[in-house]
């Protein structure tokens, strides 16, 4: 039977390919993007906005959807300036997702993950794929029903990670070998994610439970280079083993010859010191598909990049069009802070109780019912001004307006603080959103910006103090 299927995620290169199976499949798809384009011109695939850094967004974007699938990775960054881990970042944006899946009454939704090794202590597992893990955490913590597909390197035309392997191989005849590219992993061709993520959704009886996908190959990276260049070039390129070269050293090098961001390759170059290895393929053997093996992947993801190539590009038009203006320079902020057994609520008014005396004899904050201002001693107008969303606020997250004040821009986009605390988790999330400064870029970024962290970083080690085994201490805060 047909339903209503939202992709978050929906621009990307499995996004892309998903959407137009569902749709042939005759699912409504509902693409969500933040320009809010279509990926594919399909009569089923409505394109939605959707930044899901904000909750409302969210909100909207999964309106009217039965089940949900979550193909999003947040690795680069988000604004002009990115003051956030990659990690924080996922974690923000999994859990928006939840609490608008949850609103939604979205009944079932499908993550795609990466592959968790088996370790003898879970805190060897490197950032990325721990990152990984947490989002699955959270999108489970509200109540719904997940199904947790996890991966390993998807080969498909125009995939990041494979297209990392490919331009190894094409710059670098010769290339140095570190200890990673030793380590074996089991690829999934990209036709076999879409497929096993379809039927996920449309099988009567798949929906639920954390499930390994892979090919039925198991490589070291070394044989992935060869076996790509074998494809390619007819040929297979020299790797010479070496024994020492750092994860530091080796994601500067990939980045370098791959022209590929080091947000991008860090991340990814830690984790491949894990055996990327399946554990049971049997969700993917019960729902028919067993999975390409390893040259058939290859073979069809380089045929897919040919013919993408080979497509002619439209005609340019006569006149071109003016740029659109750029707007305001814009930052997104966000720090963990200490989990204290309370509500977001009660951590966002500790902050503005506490940031007088931390910041003393600098700051004066003054509140009036749901306004908060930020005076420096001396100056009769704010700095800031804050405004309580109470429409937008619940007890585990309190969302503040950023309105006024001599160093924040408004008018443009709805700059704002938040607090939120997350079920199955050891820690408030602080974040700002599209703030927009008003002094001069480069002045801010001295003064302002590192000013932000600081002050984050007292008030977190003041809450450390309130938290167990101090619990006395904050109840009788």
């Amino acid at each position: 039977m047909p339903s209503t299927i939202a992709i978050a995620g929906a621009s990307g290169f499995v996004g892309r390919h998903l959407c137009q199976q569902l749709a042939d499949q005759g699912h409504r798809v509902l693409a969500l993007s933040r320009s809010g384009r279509p990926p594919i011109v399909h009569p089923l695939v409505e394109g939605r906005p959707c930044d899901l850094f904000s909750l409302l967004d969210a909100e909207r974007a999964v309106d009217g959807a039965d089940q949900a699938v979550y193909l999003v990775h947040s690795m680069l960054p988000s604004a002009r300036l990115t003051q956030a881990s990659f990690e924080d970042m996922d974690l923000v944006l999994a859990d928006n997702f939840a609490r608008a899946c949850k609103r939604a009454q979205v009944k079932h939704t499908v993550y795609l993950g990466g592959i968790v090794p088996q370790l003898p202590d879970d805190d060897d597992l490197s950032t990325h794929l721990a990152s990984r893990r947490e989002v699955e955490v959270a999108l489970a913590a509200y109540g719904m029903r997940v199904t947790t597909l996890r991966a390993g390197l998807v080969i498909g035309p125009h995939g990041s990670s494979f297209r990392i392997v490919t331009r190894l191989v094409k710059r670098l005849p010769t290339m140095l070998g570190p200890a990673w590219t030793r380590t074996p992993t089991q690829p999934i061709a990209l036709r076999d994610v879409v497929d096993i993520i379809s039927r996920t959704l449309t099988t009567p009886g798949a929906q639920g439970g954390t499930h390994d996908i892979a090919s039925p190959d198991v490589v070291t990276y070394t044989e992935l280079m060869q076996r790509t260049a074998e494809h390619m070039l007819g040929r297979r390129p020299k790797i010479r083993p070496v024994p020492v070269l750092t994860p530091k050293l080796s994601a500067l090098w990939v980045s370098l010859v791959t022209s590929t961001p080091m947000e991008l390759i860090k991340p990814l170059i830690q984790s491949l010191s894990h055996p990327m290895l399946a554990s049971d393929l049997t969700h993917q053997q019960r729902l028919g598909v067993p999975g390409l093996n390893l040259d058939e992947a290859i073979a069809e993801a380089l045929e897919g990049e040919r013919q993408t190539a080979g497509k002619k590009k439209p005609a340019k038009p006569r006149k071109k069009p003016p740029a659109a203006p750029e707007g305001p320079p814009d930052v997104r902020s966000i720090q963990r802070l200490p989990f204290v057994h309370r509500s977001a609520a009660w951590v966002a008014d500790e902050y503005l109780r506490w940031l007088p005396e931390g910041m003393r004899p600098f700051i004066k904050v003054e509140v009036s019912g749901p306004v908060a201002r930020f005076f420096v001693r001396g100056v009769s107008r704010p700095l800031l001004q804050l405004e309580l969303s109470e429409e937008r606020s619940t007890p585990d997250r309190t969302l503040l307006y950023i309105t006024g004040g001599l160093l924040a821009r408004t008018g443009g986009r709805r700059g704002r603080l938040e607090f939120r605390s997350l079920p199955e988790s050891d820690c408030v999330i602080a974040a700002i959103h599209d703030f927009e400064p008003r002094l001069p870029w480069f002045i801010y970024k001295l003064t302002q910006a590192p000013a932000h962290l600081w002050v984050m970083w007292r008030f977190a080690r003041h809450l450390a103090r309130l938290s167990p085994p101090n619990e006395a201490a904050a109840r009788a805060a």
